[in-house]
């Protein structure tokens, strides 16, 4: 058995999250419903990571990783590097929509943009996949949760 730079990753990992849920089992269920959901799993992970990391599992013939994860291997480095600038920009537009107009108002216009000028799909398609994400998004979040969002900037500037 040897304790390698996994191994210790995966322990620090499974302590956070198992820190994270004894935490969180001491507050009321609504604050608590997130840190469970993601500490259990995450901590069972780890611990099942750090187990094969001390085995010696996943090392390949040559005591290396058993494949290559170059990420842009084959792929021009200015394509790789505007597809990651992409990436990145949709990422910000989300987080810009959110903080101007709120979650339930950011979600289906996220989606529909995305669909239609990143993914190119066809209007039938952008509309029937942005009702469905918003519907899921708004049984889920705000019927089934009833979780309390935060207006957006828009909304706060025009009063409503």
């Amino acid at each position: 058995m040897r304790i390698s730079g996994r191994a210790v990753f995966s322990l620090v990992l499974a302590a956070v999250a198992a820190f994270a849920v004894v935490s969180a089992l001491a507050w009321p269920l609504k604050a608590a419903l997130f840190p469970l959901v993601m500490g259990i799993p995450l901590c069972l992970l780890a611990l099942a990571q750090l187990v094969l990391d001390l085995r010696g599992a996943g090392r390949g013939a040559a005591g290396g990783p058993p494949m290559d994860l170059e990420p842009s291997a084959g792929v021009p480095p200015e394509i790789a590097r505007r597809r990651t600038l992409a990436v990145f920009g949709w990422m910000a537009g989300f987080i810009l929509l959110v903080l101007f107009v709120g979650f339930p108002a950011a979600v289906p216009l996220f989606v529909f943009a995305y669909l239609r000028f990143q993914s190119a799909a066809g209007w039938g398609l952008a509309l029937v996949l942005t009702a469905a994400a918003w519907g899921f998004f708004y049984v889920l979040f705000e019927r089934v949760l009833r979780f309390p969002f935060e207006a957006g900037l828009v909304q706060t500037w025009l009063g409503l």
